[in-house]
């Protein structure tokens, strides 16, 4: 197609094109896979400590959603369920979907898969909401001096899953959601 090393531009915009990295799709399915790993002990293990006048308790993220919906922060507690458990969820869906589909090349709704990546890269920059929550929380506590807050290792987890969701996602190449249409993909 071209040689190495030499500039390849786009007839229809000009815009410089880039060749593919190799074994894309097998980086981003262990990147995914590392992912989903990390996910199970992210919601088992506690991400944060919590201690009030000598009384204190460690709670993972589904446990911090229970607290704050019991204690009537339902806002908290949606956005808390949403950021660390639809989203992973639907990050690891998504992804999956793209990766299987552009496996058999798939000429199946290839406008919405190009839209669904576009979500999932959009969203990757978000996910670290929970992460970043904790840390700010711990660091506000910290000044009132009767409570002490602090992260545990499942926060660890949880940021990892979310380093290895953004990376799974950069290493997908949208590319290959149209090499069914032009190679001629199943239906």
């Amino acid at each position: 197609m071209d040689t190495p090393g030499r500039e390849v531009q786009c007839p229809r915009c000009g815009s410089t094109l880039h060749q593919r990295r190799p074994n894309g799709l097998a980086r981003a399915w262990a990147l995914l896979v590392a992912a989903i790993i990390c996910y199970i002990p992210a919601n088992v293990l506690p991400v944060m400590y919590s201690s009030l006048l000598g009384r204190g308790s460690s709670s993972t993220i589904m446990e911090g959603a229970v607290e704050f919906w019991t204690s009537g922060s339902y806002a908290i507690a949606f956005v808390i369920f949403i950021a660390s458990v639809a989203v992973p969820c639907a990050k690891f869906l998504i992804l999956g979907l793209l990766l299987v589909t552009s496996q058999r090349r798939s000429r199946w709704a290839t406008r919405e898969r190009a839209k669904l990546y576009r979500i999932v890269e959009f969203v990757g920059y978000w996910s670290m909401l929970d992460v970043l929550v904790v840390a700010v929380v711990a660091a506000l506590v910290q000044f009132q001096g009767l409570t002490d807050i602090s992260p545990r290792v499942g926060i660890l987890f949880f940021g990892m899953v979310v380093i290895f969701t953004m990376l799974a996602a950069m290493s997908f190449d949208p590319r290959h959601i149209w090499d069914g249409e032009i190679n001629g993909g199943d239906e």
